[in-house]
């Protein structure tokens, strides 16, 4: 299976793209998956949506509640990605799925057959209790499905360590503790440390969110040695604008992610704040 983030370069790190399925409705992921495959996204972080998540802010949340009222059952998700995923060139798929909402009663080694048959090309699943989380690397290990791993910047040496020692679609490195969406301040040095550590200890590329909403916050993960960046509640923000104006929710991500891969003179400017 191609290797996650294989486009990048120097100057031009990986970019992943966080959307919850069914926000915008699964009958437009053939196209939405389409556009961010044409404007160089190597990831669609795509979650199986799930009510109160916990570390998610209400834009992210909000999104969840529009998709689970459209009737977006994680059955739903898999079709939809199956359909999708052969008419890719470039474009990777991570299966972002609760552990409480979606997995707990069902097998693990089944549910990541279930993920790897759809064509997924990772899975990330939220919440997996420490009692199941040895259970949970081997199924996924033994169904031959990547796995994204995620630990905080502020993570202790076991927790960054375990997530290095297991991640092998990447890893996904948390910039601050707190909800999705929320302003903080990065805490450039303290990042730069975990990079570096993680870019030593872990085979896998490593991809930071929480914050990340411009060209110029991408270019400040690169230059921190980030193999890729995520960018979550600034991109679902700007498809709940485009479906509340009436708009193309297609075409407005389409815009934003140009902005992203923009190469103009404020790319390399790091904003104050930041919003995932």
């Amino acid at each position: 299976m191609p290797e996650f983030f294989a486009h990048r370069r120097p100057g031009r790190p990986g970019l992943a793209v966080f959307l919850n399925a069914g926000d915008p409705p699964l009958a437009e992921l053939p196209r939405l998956a389409a556009m961010l495959d044409e404007n160089g996204v190597d990831c669609l972080e795509l979650a199986v949506p799930f009510p109160g998540s916990a570390t998610d802010g209400p834009v992210v949340r909000a999104s969840a509640g529009r998709a689970l009222a459209g009737g977006v059952t994680p059955r739903a998700v898999l079709d939809a990605v199956a359909s999708v995923r052969p008419g890719l060139r470039r474009l990777r798929i991570a299966l972002l799925a609760d552990w409480s909402h979606t997995v707990r009663g069902t097998a693990p080694g089944d549910f990541a057959v279930a993920v790897r048959d759809a064509g997924c090309d990772g899975l990330l699943l939220h919440g997996v209790p420490p009692r199941v989380r040895a259970a949970h690397y081997e199924a996924v290990h033994r169904a031959g499905l990547p796995l994204v791993t995620t630990c905080y910047a502020v993570s202790g040496p076991d927790a960054v360590a375990e997530a290095a020692a297991h991640a092998s679609a990447y890893l996904y490195l948390v910039a601050h503790y707190g909800r999705s969406g929320t302003t903080a301040a990065l805490d450039r040095d303290r990042l730069g440390a975990v990079i570096t550590t993680l870019r030593s200890t872990a085979s896998a590329p490593v991809a930071v969110g929480f914050g990340v909403r411009t060209a110029g916050d991408i270019a400040l993960l690169d230059a921190l040695g980030a193999d890729a960046a995520v960018v979550g509640s600034a991109g679902v923000a700007h498809i709940a604008q485009a479906r509340a104006a009436g708009q193309d929710p297609v075409e407005e991500l389409r815009s934003f992610v140009r902005e992203l891969r923009s190469p103009g003179p404020h790319a390399h400017r790091p904003t104050a704040t930041r919003e995932e």
